[in-house]
This record gives structure tokens, sequence and C-alpha cells, in this order.
């Protein structure tokens, strides 16, 4: 597990830290029916808020037609969020990238919406989802962390790309694998599949390698909210 030599300095003597999360659609502009897209992603933030409640500060809340933003006490839960979200985004045929960063909230907290909230990260947050130049659905922002967080990025590139190379069977079984529930012998019977032909789809899905990237990250992320006291 990751622990920062250096803890974080707090911006004012009142800000308090969370986890943004924020994510928007990926060629929304070019969808074959946009009150689809609208339906399939307010869906899917409507699902996200009521699973994570218990994590959730301030709601994921659509700002604008195809983005959304967040904020969460924990910047390892988000990240938990970001992947559930986005399989659950990419099964309705929707892509979509997101960014996790680190906040300092020197405004109230506004529990009823995303909105009207000031305080160093966010903006820093908002830059890195606006940059267009790379399609890594897992990037972060975390301001003070110049060295982690390009490596973390990195790390998130490489789970992405794993993601992109799945067909719909891979998708699907791999997001079988995530629920509660995750005995090998239910999810292949959940699966109307042999365990041997279940272990055969998520080989070639490279689920191995894409759990223990995802695990790097978590791990990074936990010794990040132990450092900065995000464990509300």
């Amino acid at each position: 597990m990751y622990v920062p030599k250096m803890d974080y300095q707090r911006k004012s003597p009142k800000s308090a830290a969370y986890a943004v999360l924020m994510g928007d659609i990926v060629g929304s502009a070019s969808a074959h029916s946009a009150g689809a897209l609208h339906l399939a992603f307010n869906r899917a933030i409507a699902w996200a808020n009521k699973a994570y409640a218990a994590d959730i500060a301030s709601p994921l809340t659509i700002t604008l037609g195809d983005e959304f933003q967040g904020l969460l006490a924990s910047l390892a839960r988000a990240f938990d969020l970001a992947q559930a979200l986005r399989l659950k985004l990419v099964g309705e045929g929707v892509s979509c990238r997101f960014v996790i960063g680190l906040v300092w909230l020197e405004t109230p907290l506004n529990r009823e919406r995303a909105w009207n909230m000031m305080g160093p990260g966010l903006s820093e947050a908002r830059a890195a989802l606006n940059d267009k130049r790379t399609a890594n659905a897992y990037r972060f922002s975390l301001p003070n962390e110049p060295l982690v967080q390009p490596l973390m990025d990195a790390v998130g590139d490489s789970i992405t790309q794993v993601e992109q190379d799945w067909t719909e069977t891979q998708r699907r079984y791999f997001a079988a694998t995530r629920g509660d529930d995750r005995t090998n012998a239910k999810i292949a019977k959940r699966l109307g599949v042999s365990e041997r032909a279940m272990y055969k789809v998520l080989r070639a899905a490279r689920a191995d390698f894409h759990g223990r990237q995802s695990r790097i990250l978590r791990e990074t992320l936990t010794g990040l909210d132990k450092a900065q006291g995000l464990t509300r």
C-alpha cells in the first residue's frame, strides 16, 4: 500500500478534504439517438447515487447534458464507483471516462446537488476532464502528488486498454464477477455456462491483469485517503 511521506496541507484552516468524481460521455455529439443516450446516462447516475449512497457526500449531478460531478468521502470508493459506473454504461453501449481527484472544499457542502461549491482542486479536476488528448477512462487529479499522479494515470490507461478490447461476452462475464455473491460456481450458474467455459472467457478478457492493476490503484488511493484523513 502506498503511504505518502508528506501529508497534504489543507488550503485553509476551515477547508475540508473530499474526493471528487467527474465524468463525461465520449462521442455524445455523434450518438444515433440523443434521447436513448440521455435516458441511459440519467438511469446510470440515479443507480450510482442509490448504490453508493453511504459513500457519497454530494450526489452525482449531471452538470451538462453529457457530464456529471459529485463528492465522496473516499478516493478509493470514488474509484470503485467509477469502475462500476463504467461497466454499467458500456453495457448500454455508452462510452465514458472519469477523473478522480482530491479537493479542499472551502464553502458549505451541498448535500442536495453537486453545485455551487468552491475550493482548491476542483478546477484541476475539471481541467483533467476537459483534456481530450487521451482515451484513458481513469484519470487522476492529485494536488501535491506530482510524481504519483502520472504513474496512476498510466495504470488507469492500461486498464482502459484492456476494457476497450473486450467483446460484449467478455464484458458481461467480467461484470458478473463484480457482484457481492462471487463464488465461481454461482457466477457460472448465473451465466448459464460451466466454470471451465467461464474461466476461458475471463482469461481471454485478461481479467486477472485488470484485477491486479485495479488493486494497485485502489491500494494507492487508500493510502492517500489515510494520509488526508478521508476515512469518515
